[in-house]
């Protein structure tokens, strides 16, 4: 059978842009709310956590339905949206980021948030005792002390985003060379029979996500 090699990168390079982009976002915002709510308990603390935690539990195509509705062109965000750019968010890579973030968000919330809770308290006091502010604590003690698991909390992330289909293909669709990422692919290829194709990307992704967790066993 012959391989259009242009067609089929297509997908391998959109997922690893998709991946990219949705575990620094993710990482960065599950970082900055995993520490504000690591080691506190304050009136509202588990609504908070079940809200954060709820795209978890529930189903992706769930998650990418609210999505559609949120981000369609009938909701004030899609209106907005639309009359700032002339498109629409639905249908684009860009909203298979965002799907991506909301799936990925739980995951990488809890690794982070177990990381910082696993920091003994004892130090950082210590070192705010000696005169240490805040950022100084977070950059010098804190993160050194959960590298290895803000490491494991950014490969989860990346990996979520690598992967996600079920709300992706929701709010994204499974457009060739615009929205078609590995996984809808693979569902294509299945689904009209070319075992050949379905295969090569198989093990393209699982060669993404053995690098990217090699690096980080190597690293962290």
């Amino acid at each position: 059978m012959d391989i259009n090699w242009t067609d089929f990168m297509a997908p391998v390079w959109l997922s690893i842009k998709i991946a990219v982009i949705t575990s620094l976002i993710v990482f960065i915002l599950a970082a900055a709310i995993a520490k504000a709510m690591a080691n506190r308990k304050f009136p509202g603390h588990s609504l908070i956590e079940t809200v954060l935690l709820l795209p978890l539990v529930l189903p992706p195509t769930v998650v990418g339905f609210v999505l559609l509705v949120v981000l369609g062109r009938r909701s004030w965000l899609g209106e907005w949206y639309e009359n700032l750019t002339g498109g629409t968010i639905l249908f684009t890579w860009g909203s298979a980021v965002i799907a991506s973030v909301v799936v990925a968000f739980p995951l990488v919330y809890r690794t982070l948030k177990a990381g910082f809770e696993g920091v003994d308290r004892d130090l950082e006091d210590a070192a705010r005792a000696q005169g240490a502010g805040e950022f100084q604590v977070l950059r010098y003690v804190t993160l050194p002390l959960a590298i290895r698991t803000l490491a494991a909390g950014y490969v989860l992330g990346f990996a979520r985003g690598l992967g996600e289909f079920g709300a992706t293909i929701m709010v994204a669709g499974n457009i060739p060379n615009r929205t078609q990422t590995i996984p809808t692919a693979i569902y294509v290829a299945v689904d009209g029979g070319d075992m050949t194709l379905a295969w090569l990307w198989v093990i393209s992704i699982i060669a993404i996500s053995a690098i990217m967790l090699m690096f980080v066993n190597r690293y962290s």
